[in-house]
């Protein structure tokens, strides 16, 4: 195996980590979970170092009640320091971070009660459920909101850049190397 360029110590263990920088500037530090190459270039499979969150907006009523994640970047400023103040009430600290929201603290025990089940389309293929857990709820101008954290966790595929840090694979390059670097990962299941 190559040395590492992202990891201090060469070691594949959450001692090492490496920090996403988005467009916006914002950063996600994330543990390196494995380093994997293809055609030598090295993978990395990250972790984020907090937890992932996902904020929904609830549409709807009665049965036709869904829920709506919240992407938008404008909402989600106009709704982050009531969804901050309120997890901040469990000891959670809600930080916009690249990529993603996240949240610093420890995470309550999971309640069967506190799940939500989400299907997710994708090009017409109904993907796989994801479970999520509410951690808080809230209100933000008449509008229900809520704040999920994924059971599993939010995984990221990145590369070396030209300068040496990692960056995201972009969705045609991950669909490129996805079938490589699944091999790799269940072989070293086995």
């Amino acid at each position: 195996m190559f040395p590492s360029e992202f990891s201090e110590d060469n070691e594949q263990s959450h001692a090492s980590s490496v920090t996403l920088t988005d467009d916006a500037g914002r950063e996600l530090n994330c543990y390196v979970e494995r380093s994997l190459y293809v055609d030598n270039q090295e993978y990395l499979l990250l972790i984020p170092v907090d937890s992932a969150v996902e904020i929904f907006a609830w549409q709807g009523d009665g049965d036709d009640e869904e829920a709506v994640p919240v992407e938008d970047e404008e909402t989600i400023e106009r709704i982050f320091g009531t969804a901050e103040a309120v997890l901040a009430e469990q000891n959670l600290v809600l930080k916009h971070t690249a990529f993603a929201l996240t949240v610093a603290g420890e995470l309550p025990p999971v309640e069967e009660t506190e799940l939500f089940t989400l299907e997710i389309e994708e090009d017409g293929t109904e993907l796989e459920p994801e479970q999520l857990q509410l951690l808080a709820s809230f209100y933000h101008e008449d509008q229900e909101y809520a704040v999920y954290t994924p059971l599993d966790p939010l995984l990221f595929f990145a590369k070396a850049n030209g300068s040496g840090k990692p960056e995201l694979l972009s969705p045609e390059e991950f669909r490129k190397v996805q079938p490589q670097l699944e091999e790799q990962l269940f072989d070293e299941m086995e």
